[in-house]
């Protein structure tokens, strides 16, 4: 976006330090639930995978795949002792079964209600087609779980850069009587648009240099 003479977006070294923790397809198999962890949620082929590695500038931290609904399991980063990023399974129009999904669905509603460790939610949809059924459930989740919420806006290099600002107040109006705190900002993967402000945020939510 911009005149393509922005300046690059400093890099936060705390998140260049995520690194693999566990895969859990289960309550069960999650890491104990203390420290602070902020999930990222994105239906199918949202860019979530993407907007992960640009987050922590690690080019192949959170697997992406042209095959949509490839993460079938709740994957943890940690970033120091205490605190890790939570990547949640990706469905919408994944080819699986409705057991698969379901069972998708129970892990992340238990998750998202019920984790105490949990700070914040990272809803990441496609600037094109956002608040689909699946964006509008995690709001729902988040909602219960009393979290609070960033909304963000993926791909969005694909709009020019006036669509993209009308597409931002539509969506922001759309959420606006959420009742918690929720935030929604443009991000690029490919440009790093928004990294800063998403930074600053996550380092609330971590309560990174109290």
């Amino acid at each position: 976006m911009g005149d393509g003479h922005s300046p690059e977006p400093s890099i936060n070294p705390f998140y260049q330090r995520a690194c693999f923790v566990t895969a859990a397809a289960g309550v069960d198999r999650m890491p104990p639930d203390h420290g602070r962890e902020v999930a990222f949620a994105g239906r199918s082929n949202a860019g979530k995978s993407s907007a992960i590695n640009t987050i922590c500038h690690r080019r192949q931290l959170a697997r992406t795949s042209k095959t949509p609904g490839r993460t079938r399991q709740v994957v943890f980063f940690a970033l120091d002792e205490t605190r890790r990023l939570v990547d949640l399974p990706g469905y919408g129009y994944a080819k699986v079964s409705e057991t698969v999904k379901l069972r998708w669905q129970r892990l992340m509603a238990f998750y998202l209600e019920r984790r105490r460790s949990l700070a914040g939610l990272v809803v990441v949809m496609d600037i094109r087609h956002p608040l689909t059924a699946f964006d509008l459930q995690m709001l729902e989740w988040g909602r219960r779980g009393e979290l609070e919420l960033l909304l963000l806006l993926t791909k969005s290099d694909k709009l020019k850069r006036g669509a993209a600002h009308t597409e931002l107040d539509r969506v922001a109006k759309a959420v606006a009587t959420a009742g918690r705190c929720v935030r929604v900002e443009l991000f690029s993967a490919r440009t790093r648009l928004g990294i800063e402000p998403v930074h600053r945020l996550l380092d609330r939510w971590f309560e990174v240099g109290d």
